[in-house]
């Protein structure tokens, strides 16, 4: 099963997404993680990404879109996957699809999370 998390910076995707992995022994694929990781590893993929954020540049679509892809090749076709925050883009949307047909999945459910712009203004401030 593959369920996507989207909303809002903020309101709490991320939190729940943990809490569900680890509840359910699912795996937890967040692209920030991802990135960190392929650049702490020293990977083609975190050295590429790495010159567009040393750039100051966002890392393209295709880029994410490949790092989502060599993650998800790594993951058992049984287990669940909790996608945090992505697809971000309608270009990594359109994307997905193709990355999840290689593998042989499919998006099962997505999962909205919304709160109130003074609540995701709160928690945001909160994390200075």
């Amino acid at each position: 099963m593959v369920v996507i998390l989207l909303g809002p910076p903020g309101v709490g995707k991320g939190t729940q997404a943990v809490r569900l992995a680890d509840s359910v022994g699912w795996e937890h694929v967040s692209t920030g993680d991802l990135l960190r990781a392929a650049r702490r590893a020293g990977t083609e993929l975190g050295k590429k990404a790495q010159a567009f954020m040393d750039a100051g540049e966002l890392v393209p679509d295709s880029l994410i879109l490949d790092l989502v892809r060599d993650h998800l090749k790594g993951i058992a076709p049984e287990a669940g996957i909790l996608l945090d925050g992505f697809p971000r883009t309608t270009a990594q949307a359109e994307g997905l699809e193709g990355v999840l047909e290689a593998v042989g999945r499919r998006v099962d459910r997505v999962v909205v999370f919304e709160a109130s712009d003074e609540e995701l203004i709160r928690r945001l401030s909160g994390r200075r």
